[in-house]
């Protein structure tokens, strides 16, 4: 079998505290080596001092070393469909992030019949063999289309354990290149992507490149007009568009750890916008902003961690109480096991207004959810361009009800009417339960929920409308005692999607 890649162009990313990312290096001129053998990771191809990778190969970084070695090319290679009638999706757009979140590729634009494939940076053996057990994670963005990850939608992990070696050929720069490829493509690398409201469908789309050395991975918005706003990722090469802007002015603004960028104003239709660029201001954390706070890990387990991540106030969704994480801004860093259990520090902090969530991930904890008490309010916080600032109040932060089913690590699919189940809270008088699809939208609920004696779990049939075939779903619990809320279930469990 023989394949054919696009790629747009070379740039380097760098995940924080995690990894090197680098895409494809072009060869040409002098000082070309083979597999195994070390390379500059930025040579200029006319440089006859420059160390550059034969035809066929790729530059990419030797795990645990700070040098780089020439390898085969690593494909991902997938489709991107609609959720709901399974017809391919033409004109979206694919990127690749590696395990701490950094961007591993440029975009790929899928074809006619929905395909795409992405050359994707790996890490190496000294040989310049793949390391093995890498994970990746695809985005989609895409006209008319919800982003793909999104809301209680997870992305699901790519693994180069998957990939199988076949001939085929490859494009950088314009030149193609046969070559030995590892080529990732199972059911992992196919994306459903579920169609926006017809409210929200038919905006204008908006294409820039955001400056700095490292710009990969920012997290850029069109802010001003909807909520939440609509929102694109740049590429390794700094490359962004967004899709589905509805009419009107809006402010584009970028959110990256360590890049703090201008801004740009623009009025826009029904019609596509280029050339909307975010010139960098400054860059490298020492330059940016801190926010400061601590949390408070109260009836949970013993020696319970967590993290805390930072969202940007424009793009966070209020029934979900959760929105896109900005690259970097997450305390540990990204690709790092939680580990706060008390104070916790953000560094290189672009100016903006954010929403700090604590117990965001899965961890077995979730935000104490009694609003009668101190510290259980998501906390917003503004930050001045070089700035710092301190959480007002500390989190309060609780054991999670667990998910039994469906959905209890990802998400699963269910025929007919669903029995929700869930761990029994010990001290509840009763719980609370809704059901929301990925729009948002409140499906049935069900707040009369009675407590359970002598169960492990709580089981509760689905009792609302039928659930159309493609859509995600998830269900939320909530212990109740004495008129207050004492605990429920985590931010990204029980998701399941309709067959």
């Amino acid at each position: 079998m023989r394949g054919h890649f696009l790629i747009l162009g070379a740039s380097l990313g760098i995940a924080l505290g995690a990894a090197l990312s680098l895409n494809a290096c072009t060869s040409g001129g002098g000082g070309t080596v083979g597999q195994g053998g070390e390379c500059d990771y930025l040579a200029d191809p006319e440089d006859p001092e420059a160390r550059v990778c034969a035809d066929g190969l790729t530059c990419d970084p030797v795990a645990g070393a700070d040098t780089f070695v020439c390898g085969p090319p690593v494909i991902v290679r997938g489709q991107i469909f609609d959720a709901l009638n399974g017809l391919p999706v033409p004109d979206a757009y694919v990127t690749a992030l590696d395990q701490a979140s950094a961007p591993s590729s440029d975009v790929a634009v899928t074809d006619a019949t929905g395909h795409y494939e992405l050359l994707v940076s790996a890490f190496r053996k000294e040989d310049g063999e793949l390391l093995g057990d890498a994970i990746y994670t695809l985005q989609a963005f895409a006209a008319d289309y919800q982003p793909f990850p999104y809301g209680v939608r997870p992305a699901l992990p790519i693994n180069t354990d998957d990939a199988i070696v076949e001939s085929g050929v490859y494009v950088v720069d314009g030149r193609e290149f046969d070559a030995e490829l590892n080529v990732i493509d199972n059911p992992t690398t196919s994306v459903a992507l579920i169609p926006l409201p017809a409210a929200k469908q038919g905006g204008g789309t908006i294409f820039g490149n955001v400056g700095g050395r490292f710009p990969g991975g920012t997290l850029v918005v069109a802010e001003g007009g909807e909520q939440p706003a609509p929102y694109g990722v740049a590429d390794l090469s700094g490359d962004y568009v967004i899709f589905n802007v509805q009419p009107g002015a809006v402010t584009v603004k970028g959110y990256r750890r360590g890049l703090e960028l201008e801004t740009a104003s623009v009025s826009i239709g029904a019609e596509t916008l280029t050339g909307v660029d975010l010139l960098d201001v400054a860059e490298g954390d020492q330059h940016l902003g801190t926010v400061a706070g601590s949390a408070n890990i109260v009836n949970a387990p013993g020696g319970s961690v967590t993290s805390v991540v930072l969202v940007p106030s424009s793009v966070f969704n209020e029934v979900f109480e959760l929105g896109p994480v900005p690259f970097g801004l997450r305390v540990p860093d990204p690709g790092l096991a939680p580990d706060v259990s008390g104070a916790f520090r953000f560094e290189g902090v672009p100016e903006g207004t954010f929403k700090v969530l604590a117990a965001f991930e899965n961890d077995d904890l979730v935000r104490d959810p009694d609003t009668n008490i101190s510290g259980t309010q998501i906390q917003e916080v503004t930050l001045g361009r070089g700035g710092a600032v301190e959480v007002d109040e500390n989190f309060k932060v609780t054991e999670a009800l667990a998910v039994v089913s469906p959905g209890a690590d990802a998400p699963e699919e269910v025929s007919g009417a669903p029995t929700l189940v869930w761990a029994d809270d010990s001290s509840e008088d009763g719980y609370e339960l809704v059901v929301y699809n990925a729009l948002g939208e409140l499906v049935w609920d069900d707040l009369n929920v009675p407590g359970v004696s002598g169960s492990a779990t709580v089981e509760v049939e689905y009792g609302g409308p039928a659930l159309i075939p493609g859509m995600y779903y998830q269900f939320r619990a909530k212990s109740i005692k004495k008129d207050s809320a004492i605990s429920r279930t985590e931010d990204l469990r029980g998701v399941f999607v309709a067959r």
